[in-house]
């Protein structure tokens, strides 16, 4: 016989919300590492002391860590699934009859009071908090890389780089371009390059014109990780422009906050080339006492049968190269009345070798077939770069190169699970919202994974 379902004529139901959400449910995990008690604290100041109640400000957290964590980019979208699912509702403390707040409400609160309190980097450094007292973090190596995110900029609407014009912006301009404005002179933006990007989007003039990828050029933001290497806890983020100089730049911004703000100071570092410029080596060797594991960014290598620089032996002590014929090239054959630096505007000191030692030489057409005399170029930090080619050969290196690879698969999380491949708010401020909130939401889906939560019957017990 064919059963009917026919809808059941209760009144009143015994229904426990908690009940129903499983034990192994992600945001149930997460839950038990979630103190947003702060939160309320920092936020404080920042509400008015008369006035009709607003919505509750853990509220909105807990519903921007339910999209985050889960892949819902869309606001709107967000709290419709809010509305309807039950361990959403149950996370976000709303029982089966709380109000779901309206999508704009976020809008509101993110150029407001969140942006004005820092809320989300506070939120974001409770997080790593967490993991640092659950014992998730070595503090012995860390990790730095960046990966572009596409921005919500469109390459029809752009104009050529010579035609933007900062300075004939109105104060009328729209948030992104006046968060761009704000920005000119920061080390992470404006201040990063003095090269005119190719074209510039209008609507988010901070995002960056880029063919990184090989592939069909895109404006684009750079997200900026430092990691640790025990567990690929995030330790810290930063929004950049999609550009070497930036990263760079931001690594370093990262690992003085870092060490500012929890007092964890690696000793080495793992990179890849990018960050191994002879400046940015002797930053942490000289300045920061990190050991490098990084390749070392050189371009002295010839490509044309002719000797490199690395065929030549320097003195440190001495003060000279040795060619590979046993000839001497030194900065100077003669003693000034002026003592002279002999430090070039690139930062550089040239030894050179004598002409007559040159022309008889066996060895110069492969040294200096078109020029008479050998001319061997030092950076002033190559010091640095030496550094960084010893710790090349130790097992240690081998270990951090290695272990470099959890940053580069927490950035296809980002992209593939959490879907952040393309930024949904405007302009540096946006961009840092959106990095701060997905990285919020990997470290404490690593908390949920690394720390096993006990069963839900002992824990109600």
């Amino acid at each position: 016989m064919m059963g009917t379902q026919v809808a059941p004529a209760q009144l009143f139901y015994d229904f426990c919300l908690d009940d129903h959400v499983p034990d192994d449910h992600l945001l149930r995990r997460i839950d038990r590492f979630l103190d947003l008690e702060t939160v309320r604290t920092e936020l404080k100041p920042f509400y008015s002391g008369i006035g009709r109640p607003s919505i509750d400000p853990e509220l909105m957290m807990r519903m921007l860590i339910v999209g985050y964590s889960l892949g819902i980019r869309s606001e709107r979208h967000l709290c419709e699934e809010v509305h309807l699912n039950l361990a959403y509702r149950w996370f976000c403390r709303l029982g089966l009859d709380g109000k779901v707040p309206d999508h704009s409400t976020f809008s509101r609160n993110r150029h407001g009071r969140f942006r004005q309190s820092d809320i989300l980097r506070h939120l974001f450094e409770t997080v790593v908090e967490r993991c640092l007292r659950e014992g998730l973090v070595g503090g012995e190596g860390f990790a730095v890389d960046a990966s572009l995110i596409a921005a919500d900029a469109n390459k029809q609407r752009s104009v050529p780089g010579d035609e933007w014009h900062p300075d004939e912006l109105g104060p009328d301009a729209g948030q992104a371009v006046r968060a761009y404005l704000a920005t000119l002179d920061d080390a992470a933006f404006g201040a990063a390059s003095a090269v005119k990007p190719k074209f510039v989007s209008p609507s988010d003039p901070a995002a960056q014109w880029t063919g990184a990828h090989k592939g069909h050029a895109f404006f684009a933001y750079a997200t900026n990780y430092l990691i640790d290497t025990e567990n690929a806890i995030i330790l810290d983020v930063e929004a950049s422009r999609a550009i070497r100089q930036a990263e760079v730049g931001a690594s370093r911004t990262m690992i003085d906050r870092t060490d500012k703000r929890f007092g964890l100071k690696p000793r080495h570092l793992a990179a890849d080339s990018a960050y191994g410029s002879a400046a940015n080596l002797a930053w942490l060797v000289k300045e920061r006492q990190i050991e490098p594991h990084i390749p070392v960014f050189d371009k002295s290598n010839r490509t044309d049968g002719t000797f490199s620089r690395s065929d030549f032996v320097f003195d440190a002590e001495r003060d000279h190269y040795t060619c590979p014929g046993g000839k001497l090239l030194v900065q100077f054959r003669r003693t000034y009345k002026t003592p002279r630096s002999g430090i070039t505007k690139d930062g550089t000191r040239l030894y050179r070798s004598s002409k007559s030692d040159c022309q008889n030489c066996a060895f110069k057409m492969k040294c200096c077939p078109n020029t008479p005399q050998r001319k061997v170029p030092r950076d002033i930090d190559e010091d640095a770069r030496d550094v960084a080619r010893a710790l090349a050969n130790t097992p240690a290196y081998e270990r951090s190169r290695h272990r470099r690879k959890k940053v580069e698969m927490l950035f296809a999380h980002l992209k593939r699970i959490l879907r952040l491949g393309r930024l949904r708010l405007r302009g540096p401020k946006g961009a840092r919202d959106e990095f701060l909130l997905a990285a919020t939401a990997q470290n404490l889906r690593k908390l949920a994974k690394l720390r096993a939560m006990p069963s839900h019957g002992h824990a109600a017990a």
